[in-house]
């Protein structure tokens, strides 16, 4: 989504940056696991047709995609990004004829940051975004019936189970943003700041 294409989201434990090129490797790195093809519910791609996706998805009006950094990373200015990589989020919106309405998705793709709180933080930051900037007004999160982890991520969060497909083995999670929710969800992420990616991106390398 061109919106996001220059905006940085800082919170307290992970930065979100527009999906770019340069992330396409470690991307496709992670995309070969079996485990997150059935996570993801994805068929593997070419690194050819991944840099192909991110390409689209950077154009597209109706997907909103960020890569998700570990802060304290980051924060090293002799990384590379790439080595800050730990997943990433994403919103869809589904519905041509209803533009407040948006399917999230989460991946938490390093094993070694699942079960931290990384998940939840990452997803309520995207979430007030959503509210703030796209509009959204009513969310929905599709997961694999295996994955009881998300599934019970997203009901903490206050989503609401609305039905079951066994067919394709996942549940549908959603929400809807009146003003109280709308008020909860910025004010959750009340600390996340939101900066110029480019300008964010020069300081660090002038750092270096």
């Amino acid at each position: 989504m061109k919106l996001n294409a220059n905006t940085l989201l800082e919170g307290t434990r992970v930065v979100l940056v527009p999906y770019t090129e340069e992330h396409v490797p470690r991307y496709h790195e992670w995309m070969k696991s079996p485990e997150l093809q059935q996570l993801t519910a994805s068929e593997p791609l070419t690194l050819e047709q991944e840099y192909d996706m991110q390409r689209s998805w950077r154009e597209d009006d109706d997907k909103c995609t960020f890569i998700i950094l570990d802060k304290q990373r980051w924060d090293d200015s002799s990384l590379n990004e790439e080595e800050c990589m730990v997943g990433d989020v994403n919103i869809f919106l589904t519905d041509p004829a209803d533009p407040s309405v948006a399917e999230l998705e989460i991946m938490v793709a390093e094993p070694g940051y699942r079960g931290k709180g990384i998940g939840k933080e990452v997803t309520r930051m995207m979430m007030s975004y959503g509210v703030s900037r796209l509009g959204i007004k009513k969310f929905q999160a599709k997961i694999g019936l295996d994955n009881h982890v998300s599934i019970a991520m997203f009901k903490k969060l206050h989503f609401q189970e609305v039905s079951v497909c066994q067919v394709f083995r996942e549940v549908t999670l959603a929400m809807t943003v009146d003003e109280s929710v709308r008020t909860r969800l910025l004010d959750a992420a009340a600390d996340m700041k939101e900066r110029d990616y480019r300008q964010a991106r020069g300081g660090r390398q002038g750092s270096s």
